[in-house]
């Protein structure tokens, strides 16, 4: 279970203005998993700590969106020592882990996306719902 999201470091440029057609390619990955001291109100337990990246660069050359930041899950001692063994041998996750933690970026970072790219005047880095007009 994702008990908390912390962000690291966001770091958000405007290179050029925007002209033209704008290709906008996302990027997100696990970089390290560790374990994690959690304090849980009285109780000490261990948890996992998921680094991750997010980016978005703007093309051509318009500009880039960065962030970094960490995702902390609680789970049982041996579901931890599971996926620490999985990553430490072959640098990957199971599945339903993976989907948990990297929806979790994708919701938080998407929406400080969303916010960061309008104040910059930049297009934004997912799809927005339109209203089409009926001829």
């Amino acid at each position: 279970m994702i008990i908390g999201f912390n962000f690291r470091k966001i770091h958000i440029e405007k290179k050029n203005p925007v002209t033209g057609k704008v290709d906008i390619n996302n990027n997100v990955g696990i970089k390290d998993v560790q374990e994690s001291d959690l304090a849980l109100g009285r109780q000490k337990q261990k948890g996992l700590s998921f680094s991750f990246e997010f980016t978005s660069k703007f093309e051509p050359d318009i500009g880039e969106l960065a962030f970094t930041g960490e995702v902390i899950y609680l789970g049982d001692s041996k579901t931890n020592d599971e996926i620490i063994s999985a990553w430490q041998k072959r640098k990957s996750l199971p599945k339903d882990i993976m989907t948990e933690v990297i929806d979790t970026v994708l919701h938080r970072c998407n929406i400080e996306a969303l916010i960061l790219s309008r104040d910059l005047n930049l297009p934004p880095p997912v799809p927005l719902p339109k209203v089409k007009r009926e001829e």
